[in-house]
């Protein structure tokens, strides 16, 4: 009877140990005898004990990988250090267990290669003014060769881009050199803008004497204004008018005495 009781306990141990019990975003990938026989969870299921069955257990989470930092040379010969992120998760369990030994660490070798081999086909310009296409070109480089294991990827950009001080400093210059050329640009066109709005204001008084007075008033009276000392004498616009009138004649008359 002992026996018995002792046989039973073994029993039972035995089929408890093949209790498995796998998370929400998780699956297990199902052995028996080596060969894979399919998908098992998530939740609590049962496999036969003694090494017969066998489950290797698969997370199906988003994973973040930061690529550690790499010294790579452009397409126009510039040394650049920089960092990337890669997003991933696994889609096909059974891919990523039977097809590849370590998903993880092959991602990422991949991403690897895939950010040199990208980067080199570019010129740094085009590295520091379109990230977006080039992160979009990193994505879909490696998750090109990520389907056969089983593996999507999410994202892959970069997160950092470190220049040599060389070139920072003639960075530096050209955009300093293009800041001085707008701002002569923008104080030419106002230079023009206004010369063209003083040719309009003097033709229009040119016509109108009243109105050269008025301005001429207007300017005595802002000089004023801004300073109580200043002494202004006023001549009639007659004596401007004469005093012009005088040096043509003398002029006319030296011309004609040659």
């Amino acid at each position: 009877m002992e026996l018995l009781l002792i046989l039973a306990a073994v029993i039972c141990v035995i089929l408890l140990s093949g209790i498995r019990i796998v998370w929400e975003y998780q699956k297990g990938v199902l052995f028996r005898l080596g060969r894979y026989k399919g998908l098992r969870g998530p939740g609590l299921f049962w496999i036969i004990p003694l090494g017969i069955e066998r489950i290797v257990i698969v997370d199906c989470r988003t994973k973040t990988v930061s690529a550690e930092q790499q010294e790579t040379i452009t397409r126009d010969s510039v040394t650049i250090k920089l960092n990337a992120v890669l997003w991933y998760k696994i889609i096909e369990p059974a891919k990523s267990v039977i097809v590849v030994a370590d998903s993880a660490g092959a991602v990422y070798q991949l991403a690897l290669t895939g950010l040199r081999n990208i980067i080199g086909k570019h010129d740094l310009d085009d590295v520091l003014q379109e990230r977006e296409k080039i992160n979009e070109l990193l994505r879909q480089n490696v998750s090109e060769q990520t389907v056969p294991w089983g593996i999507e990827v999410e994202r892959f950009e970069m997160k950092d881009v470190e220049l040599p001080e060389s070139m920072q400093e003639v960075m530096a210059m050209q955009a300093q050199a293009i800041r001085e050329k707008r701002a002569r640009i923008i104080k030419a066109e106002a230079e023009l803008e206004a010369s063209e709005k003083l040719a309009t204001a003097a033709r229009t008084m040119a016509g109108n004497p009243a109105a050269i007075e008025l301005r001429r008033m207007q300017m005595i009276a802002e000089v004023g204004a801004e300073n109580n000392s200043t002494t202004v004498v006023m001549f009639p616009a007659e004596f401007v008018s004469l005093s012009k009138t005088l040096t043509d004649f003398v002029r006319e008359q030296t011309t004609n005495s040659k």
